[in-house]
């Protein structure tokens, strides 16, 4: 999971940080308006929390932003704004839900889960892929109900694969899903074709299909 925190307020956004990147969560950060755009216009994230009161700019136009390039991040507004008219413009734009503050980090943990379950999982707990099995409360993976233990990267890598059945995942778009836009830095992607190798070990030792398909040149194809 990938997860953009737009919020100013330096407590609360390293306090959500350190909240989420404890549970293996990749955590970006933005702290004023120009950032934050400039984070939506060049990356993709499972969920963006948003601040709509933010120095130079109304957090209502980063969603504008994101909904007008027809982008599938999931939005949840916080705001001490407690007002129902801005939780229905906020809502009627296209954010996926509103939390006002204070609220309890483990609150806006399960409002996120739940944003990504809907929009990624048709809300269900249960990944299921031909063989694969993914509890994704438990955070476990099975095949033909054989256990199959995965690092934290290996498994979020299972689990952007399958969300993208079927498309072909550039080595750019994996490393920066996984590791963040501070990938940009990397030289090469070595350490990316050493967690598909292992991915695709312990998979096929458990009787799974190689699903993992190079499509050489472009990335890399998860299907049948």
């Amino acid at each position: 999971m990938k997860l953009l925190i737009i919020e100013d307020e330096e407590g609360l956004r390293e306090s959500i940080e350190d909240y989420f990147s404890e549970a293996g969560v990749i955590c970006e950060t933005a702290k004023d308006f120009p950032t934050a755009l400039s984070k939506v216009s060049l990356y993709r994230y499972d969920c963006i929390v948003l601040d709509i009161t933010l120095p130079g700019g109304n957090g209502l136009h980063i969603l504008r932003e994101i909904k007008e390039k027809n982008h599938s991040d999931g939005i949840l507004i916080i705001s001490a704004r407690n007002s129902l008219d801005d939780r229905l413009k906020g809502l009627d734009m296209g954010a996926d839900d509103y939390l006002v503050k204070p609220f309890h980090l483990s609150e806006l943990r399960a409002r996120v889960t739940a944003i990504i379950r809907r929009k990624t999982y048709n809300g269900s707990n249960v990944l299921k892929f031909n063989e694969i099995t993914v509890d994704l409360l438990a955070k476990e993976v099975s095949v033909k109900d054989q256990k199959v233990k995965l690092t934290p990267k290996e498994y979020a890598l299972l689990l952007y694969f399958i969300s993208n059945k079927g498309k072909v995942i550039s080595k750019n778009a994996i490393a920066e899903h996984l590791w963040g836009d501070g990938i940009d830095m990397a030289n090469n992607f070595d350490f990316i074709y050493s967690h598909i190798k292992n991915v695709r070990k312990k998979l096929t030792e458990a009787g799974c299909k190689d699903y993992i398909h190079a499509a050489y040149g472009m990335g890399y194809r998860f299907s049948d």
